[in-house]
């Protein structure tokens, strides 16, 4: 089945193919609100830390991590900008030399990489530093899109839709562990799982990769005594609250003392250097010590919105590449706000991830905001009777069921 995007918008083709002025509405407004309040949280939980830290990059200064963030919002915004307006058959053609140019800069981290914390996963550019793991999120959507567009109707085959993919893969994770980087790791793996199975992937594939996952586990546990310890800490993490279990027990305290309606705004008293990275991966923590339960639960509902909306774009999306990017790149939002959370809460093992727009970061930022950026280009394709001033849809029973089972048979025209 082909999707026609003229004979569902009932629109004549000359005015499906021209894209629209204006991108998603929604989906660029509830992204503005959480960089909004990712930028204010990062201000309020980092300025102890900036302040008091001895010996620290900050010299003293108690905005310096409030100012570089919003310095790199206000880039991120305006690369979002750019991207919107950037055409999809562009990021098509440009998929594999963007994914060259990643798996070069993974081959350069463990050589000149910036040492922090044991791991090196940051090459230094001047004054700035560069994650090419965040890079390589996006090279994985990009190219797997495009791959399963290029073998649509070759995807049950193991020669065409499994093989390419696990090299692409193999290669990126190969590279990860070499820094190390478990959490990258985990993310990209999912990433990638999510890619196939909306490409049409038999299921029964997933089976044997969890499997494999299973024992890759078992391999990381056995010899990598860092990981091992991070499972132990986690099972028990009041056993060793000084040392292996200290950062999930203070996140666990940060979280409970903000109660129902938080300390209000500025006001958490964890941030004073008790609980570690308080300004990144744990911010959330901070979120729920200074706003509460509810702010925390207004601030997921604001990302589930942000989600739903994304996955709303691309199930109208016009072409199966527009489809899978915009899919991928709402699952890998989707991904991080769950593990992230997860994490704060000891839900599952502590690791590296970051919030999404929340945790400091600069070239992070940039980036997410340049992939939210992609979501409001396909936007621009969607036909006019579907854009989000017009609520009322025109697909049929009929229609929904022939897009259905195209998503998953390899059916949407690429």
């Amino acid at each position: 089945m082909r999707y026609d995007s003229a004979r569902l918008a009932g629109l004549p083709d000359a005015e499906t193919n021209a894209r629209r002025p204006v991108f998603d509405g929604p989906f660029f407004v509830l992204s503005m609100l959480l960089l909004l309040a990712g930028v204010l949280m990062v201000l309020s939980a980092s300025y102890p830390r900036a302040w008091y830290d001895p010996g620290h990059v900050t010299g003293g200064n108690a905005a310096y991590y409030f100012v570089r963030q919003l310095v790199f919002a206000l880039l991120g915004v305006a690369a979002m900008l750019i991207a919107s307006r950037v055409p999809m058959g562009l990021y098509r053609r440009w998929a594999f030399p963007f994914l060259a140019l990643t798996l070069v800069l993974l081959m350069l981290v463990p050589l000149v990489g910036v040492k922090a914390n044991g791991s090196r996963r940051w090459l230094g550019v001047g004054g700035l530093t560069l994650q090419p793991s965040e890079l390589a999120k996006l090279a994985v959507i990009l190219s797997f899109s495009a791959l399963i567009c290029r073998y649509r109707g070759k995807m049950r085959s193991i020669r065409y839709g499994i093989l390419p993919f696990a090299g692409i893969l193999g290669a990126i994770i190969g590279l990860l562990v070499l820094e190390p980087h478990f959490s990258a790791s985990v993310i990209i793996l999912a990433i990638g799982a999510v890619m196939l199975f909306l490409g049409g992937v038999r299921l029964f594939w997933f089976a044997g990769a969890f499997g494999a996952a299973g024992a890759g586990i078992a391999v990381l546990l056995t010899f990598f005594p860092y990981a091992s310890s991070r499972i132990n800490s986690w099972r028990d993490p009041f056993s060793d609250s000084s040392d292996q279990g200290y950062q999930i027990v203070q996140s666990l305290y940060t979280i409970g003392s903000g109660g129902l309606s938080g300390l209000g705004l500025g006001g958490s008293r964890q941030k004073f250097l008790y609980l570690p990275e308080e300004h990144n991966d744990f911010i959330f923590s901070i979120v729920c010590e200074e706003l509460g339960y509810i702010g925390a639960a207004l601030i997921l509902c604001l990302f589930a919105l942000l989600i739903l909306r994304g996955y709303w774009i691309a199930f109208h999306c016009r072409d199966r590449f527009s489809f899978l990017v915009v899919g991928g790149v709402t699952s890998l939002l989707a991904i991080q706000v769950f593990l992230n959370v997860a994490v704060v809460t000891n839900l599952v093992p502590c690791t590296g991830i970051s919030l999404p727009m929340f945790s400091y970061g600069g070239t992070a930022l940039l980036i997410q905001l340049f992939e939210l950026g992609i979501v409001l280009s396909a936007s621009r394709d969607i036909p006019v009777q579907h854009s989000p001033c017009v609520r009322r849809l025109v697909w049929s029973k009929r229609d929904l069921a022939q897009l259905g089972s195209g998503c998953f048979s390899g059916g949407i025209a690429a």
